[in-house]
């Protein structure tokens, strides 16, 4: 028996494994090549050059691959590259990239993205993250490993969101939001350490702790982020966990959200990053 229904459309230019499975109306593009173990869901679109790895499930309606939302995208060739085992639910999509972005979008693996979620134009998102219903990427960001960005939340153009962070719901990042770190609000302030996260991942007790004495520091000392930046490097950077603390903070472009509950004036901004934003035509 097939395993691609009859009414779905193959573009003859696409190569899929013998086992993919292919619902209804499903419509693969050419220059789309999926993997071992891959099913695609009823009226889901894939449109190429797009590779997918092994034991993708795309769901009913999912749109991946299709050009991006880019006023500057002349039709130069782009593309969107995922890994393996990662779950794209009903109607999330997911955009390739652009000639001056780089012209690659990437995707890891064992990444859930919920209904309504997007990832847009050039951007780099990690492994085993979680975007929640209607979470949102707007081009060129990128989220490292194991992150989770909550329900209608938006992250901004050329932000980072930092290995294990936590993004609440309807939180609007336009600055970079902290390794390891809760960040939420319209306004979006820290919440502490993301302690009940990291232990689930397996993060040794000893940089848990050691992760919320740096945290202290940079949000609670009072000191500016240079001087917090040099007392952690001194006191706490042999932890590989607050090594990489330090590195995302250093890399900065746009800033890091640091500011707490009742302080909300006291984000990120200075040194380093604070960058403003580049071009008016990205999504």
């Amino acid at each position: 028996m097939s395993r691609h229904h009859p009414t779905a459309v193959i573009h003859p230019g696409a190569e899929l494994a013998e086992d993919v499975v292919v619902g209804p109306h499903a419509v693969i593009g050419e220059g789309v090549v999926i993997g071992p173990g891959c099913e695609i869901g009823a009226g889901a679109q894939i449109q190429g050059p797009t590779e997918l790895g092994r034991e993708n499930r795309v769901f009913a309606m999912a749109a991946i691959g299709f050009e991006p939302q880019d006023l500057k995208f002349r039709g130069e060739l782009v593309r969107l590259e995922v890994g393996d085992r990662n779950q794209f639910r009903e109607f999330s999509t997911l955009h390739r990239g652009t000639g001056k972005g780089g012209g690659v979008t990437r995707v890891g693996s064992d990444n859930l993205f919920m209904t309504g979620s997007h990832v847009g134009h050039d951007c780099q998102v990690g492994s085993r993250t979680i975007f929640v219903n209607n979470a949102t990427l707007a081009g060129h960001v990128s989220v490292e490993d194991d992150a989770t960005i909550g329900a209608f939340s938006s992250v901004h153009q050329f932000c980072r969101v930092g290995r294990h962070a936590y993004i609440g719901g309807y939180t609007v990042l336009t600055q970079d939001a902290l390794p390891y770190v809760k960040t939420t609000g319209q306004k979006p302030v820290c919440y502490g350490l993301n302690s009940i996260g990291l232990r689930r991942k397996g993060v040794p007790e000893e940089s848990v702790q050691r992760l919320s004495k740096a945290l202290r520091v940079l949000l609670r000392s009072g000191l500016n982020l240079g001087q917090a930046l040099e007392e952690l490097r001194r006191e706490l950077a042999a932890d590989p966990y607050v090594a990489h603390l330090v590195s995302f903070i250093e890399g900065s472009e746009r800033g890091v959200v640091k500011g707490l509950p009742g302080r909300r004036g006291a984000r990120g901004g200075g040194e380093p990053g604070g960058g403003e934003q580049s071009g008016g035509e990205d999504e």
